[in-house]
């Protein structure tokens, strides 16, 4: 059954995902090389780099120094994270910075997936696309008039990696 964006936006929130934007895709058959998967792990590390401009989002992730500075560092992901692919490279996607988001594992992730294999075999899909590169559900996201010294921290600590690199 070919889903409408209507059908797909009210699935995607039977499954628990209400806020994230959708792209209507015509799957590509893709013969994967023998190293995608070290070209995908590569990627991810560059893609963990590039993070030090969506500060907000992963102080609401509740990170531990630790972490944060592991991930903006491009070492390793903090744990229950993904890094997702907005279009898997099995449907036609490319392993480019632009094509990633990262997200919770645990529901997220696994939601999503699930919501894509549902899919399977329609000639049109829809895949989640969010619009920053790190997802935070709206119920996540939100916060207090009294600041946020979580994110006041990371901030400090992420313009100060961004001046060493230049």
């Amino acid at each position: 059954m070919r889903l409408t964006q209507t059908n797909a936006e009210k699935r995607l929130s039977d499954m628990g995902i209400k806020d994230i934007p959708l792209i209507e895709h015509t799957p590509q058959k893709q013969v994967l090389s023998s190293d995608w998967f070290i070209k995908y792990k590569e990627l991810c590390h560059k893609f963990m780099s590039t993070l030090t401009d969506s500060i907000e989002e992963l102080a609401f992730m509740n990170l531990s120094q630790d972490d944060f500075m592991a991930i903006v560092m491009g070492r390793r992901a903090p744990q229950n994270t993904s890094f997702k692919l907005r279009i898997p490279l099995s449907l036609g996607g490319d392993l480019d910075i632009s094509n990633m988001f990262m997200c919770y594992t645990f529901p997220h992730a696994q939601i999503m997936d699930r919501f894509i294999i549902e899919q399977s075999g329609n000639e049109t899909i829809w895949l989640p696309n969010p619009a920053k590169k790190i997802y935070i559900p709206a119920n996540m996201g939100g916060g207090g008039t009294g600041g946020n010294a979580t994110e006041d921290r990371l901030a400090q600590m992420a313009a100060q990696i961004a001046a060493e690199r230049g």
